[in-house]
């Protein structure tokens, strides 16, 4: 068999054919053209048979490795003139538009950023993670469900932070099929008001509820653009503010023990913080041990502890939604009777939005079903720390939870005899 042959067989890339192969020392350099003879214009659907000029210089694509080698192709193309775009380099079929890099290859690195750390991908695909970023927001603008926002019914508007500084995405969700169909960076009523938007008003009247945390910006664009929907407040938010509360009090008592001088008492303190704040299935023996002095002890911190607790088994599982809203309004009761500013606040807080909150649990609307989605893009975005910019963290959150389907790159070319 010929070389030229038996590369493009090795390729496996439709609409080529091999002029030439050359061994170099760490990589192999194969020259293609394509056998399509009219020109496609790589931003759109426009095609011409006839060619504007030919490019002065080739392009080149990296492929998937061969062996230890790197394997690049290389092609001379035509340009063609389109009535919208311009001058333009065809496109090719085995790339996407503006990429160094074929669908292949670009498959490979996009499957692998779903399921592991940047250092591996830097090292087996030998590229940079900057590129990785770009790679990713390629592929997920490609491979994206365009039909995803239609028939939404029930969805959850949430923040996430990718970066340090506060740096947040705003993510809506489809609890009904529990993914992710939309993002955009930013976390505050702009942000919304783009998803809206994209939404359009007909779709945007077809959604039933709409969960929310206790946040003043989401909750304005929803009431605004879905007046009909019903705002749920989740109440797995409501049990992360009971837990701010409590480490706000857990604070200042360790910075008044420290204020006193009793440094050996205020290290012990301020290691009980996860102790307080996880469930008590869940501590450790060390936590547990902990916990129980913290008992015997008393105090503001114990009585925030038991506040958190109480609101908590508020949102146990078999309770029915009178008795939620019998405990609520007594856990809004005992706030206000606390004397600790931040449950006193959170009390207020609950009160605003109780309504919101009674209608999750009547609904089902919380994060017993969506928690697997929400665990992973938590994961994601400790991931997604290296990247540079929102675009790059976004596509990979949407890659892993949207409705986008990813294969290893031998999984997507039929198996030939």
């Amino acid at each position: 068999m010929r070389v030229n042959a038996g590369f493009s067989r090795l390729l496996r890339l439709d609409g080529i054919w091999v002029r030439g192969v050359r061994f170099e020392t760490d990589r192999v350099v194969v020259w293609v053209a394509l056998r399509r003879r009219r020109l496609r214009c790589p931003l759109c659907d426009f095609s011409t048979p006839h060619r504007h000029n030919r490019q002065r210089v080739e392009s080149t694509w990296r492929h998937l490795d061969l062996g230890v080698w790197r394997l690049e192709l290389r092609a001379q193309l035509r340009r063609l003139e389109c009535p919208e775009h311009g001058v333009r380099v065809k496109s090719v079929p085995f790339a996407r538009h503006a990429s160094g890099f074929t669908r292949d290859f670009e498959q490979l690195v996009a499957w692998l950023a779903t399921r592991t750390e940047k250092t591996t991908i830097k090292r087996l695909a030998r590229i940079d993670w900057d590129t990785v970023g770009r790679i990713i927001a390629r592929v997920g603008t490609d491979e994206l469900d365009p039909d995803r926002l239609h028939h939404l019914f029930e969805i959850g508007i949430d923040e996430v932070s990718w970066r340090r500084q506060h740096q947040c995405l705003t993510l809506v969700a489809d609890h009904i099929r529990g993914q992710i169909v939309w993002g955009t960076e930013g976390n505050d009523s702009a942000a919304a008001d783009r998803f809206f938007t994209e939404l359009g008003k007909s779709r945007t009247g077809a959604i039933e509820v709409i969960s929310l945390d206790m946040g003043p910006g989401y909750a304005k664009s929803a009431r605004e653009h879905a007046p009909q929907a019903i705002i749920a407040i989740d109440p797995d938010h409501v049990v992360a503010l009971a837990n701010r509360a409590l480490d706000d009090v857990r604070r200042v008592y360790w910075n008044e023990l420290r204020r006193i001088g009793d440094r050996d008492a205020a290290r012990r303190f301020k290691d009980a913080r996860w102790s307080l704040l996880k469930a008590p299935e869940n501590l450790t023996d060390n936590q547990t041990t902990t916990l129980r002095r913290l008992r015997r002890a008393g105090g503001e911190v114990w009585r925030a502890y038991t506040l958190k607790e109480a609101l908590r088994a508020i949102f146990a599982p078999g309770l029915t939604v009178d008795d939620v809203t019998i405990l609520i309004d007594r856990f809004i009761s005992k706030a206000a009777r606390s004397r600790l500013q931040p449950f006193v606040r959170l009390g207020q807080t609950i009160r605003r939005h109780r309504d919101g909150i009674l209608q999750a649990i009547r609904l089902g609307i919380n994060q017993g079903r969506t928690e697997a989605l929400n665990n992973k893009v938590r994961l994601i975005t400790r991931r997604a720390y290296g990247f540079h910019s929102a675009k790059a963290a976004l596509a990979l959150v949407m890659l892993s939870c949207a409705p986008i389907t990813l294969h290893p790159p031998h999984e997507s070319h039929p198996q030939q005899a």
